[in-house]
């Protein structure tokens, strides 16, 4: 049986809270930026939690988290 291995890129995108959710950062906030609007990118800062439909992938590639 081969070892499990985390997905290193997703551990540089993800954190496990406490509770168990998954800490994410929000996205299209990168680049063109002059064509979306003050109050979306205002909405886009911080950051949000994985939704459930896609914590299952999620925990497959942090098997140890």
């Amino acid at each position: 049986m081969p070892k499990l291995k985390t997905k290193k890129s997703a551990a540089k995108r993800f954190k496990v809270r406490p509770g168990g959710t998954v800490k994410r950062g929000q996205a299209f906030k990168r680049h063109i930026l002059t064509k979306k609007s003050t109050k979306n990118k205002r909405q886009l800062r911080g950051s949000t939690s994985v939704h459930e439909s896609n914590m299952a992938s999620v925990r497959a590639m942090l098997p140890f988290a």
